[in-house]
């Protein structure tokens, strides 16, 4: 019912930049959060970033001043710019929105097939 589509991710070397980008599509009636996770190879899923309908974001420490997410409510698109990259941010990106399907129906969650970002040199 609720479909996150992500895209942009690649290899890029230590220092670069990449953007990712996760659209939304449906039967949707309200995105409440979204927000972005990543899994390294034999590490548990952690959140990096997320975003509140609002524009309130929040961040993971170890990518503070160097990631930036933002989103299009019109759109349903959520976006995360990832500045300085280095060889530990490594990993499979997973797009993450809480969704309203239908007005009185509890929000839940739903999650993207993933986007590998590898970062060497």
């Amino acid at each position: 019912q609720v479909q996150l589509v992500e895209s942009g991710g690649g290899l890029v070397q230590p220092g670069g930049s990449l953007r990712l980008s996760c659209a939304a599509s449906g039967t949707i009636f309200s995105i409440n959060a979204m927000g972005w996770y990543r899994q390294a190879p034999g590490k548990q899923r952690e959140s990096v970033a997320s975003i509140t309908s609002g524009g309130s974001a929040n961040y993971a420490d170890s990518v503070k001043g160097r990631f930036t997410i933002s989103r299009d409510n019109a759109k349903r698109m959520v976006y995360l710019q990832m500045n300085s990259l280095k060889p530990e941010d490594t990993a499979d990106y997973y797009c993450n929105a809480v969704v309203q399907i239908i007005r009185d129906i509890r929000p839940l969650a739903y999650w993207g097939q993933g986007t590998q970002v590898a970062v060497s040199s």
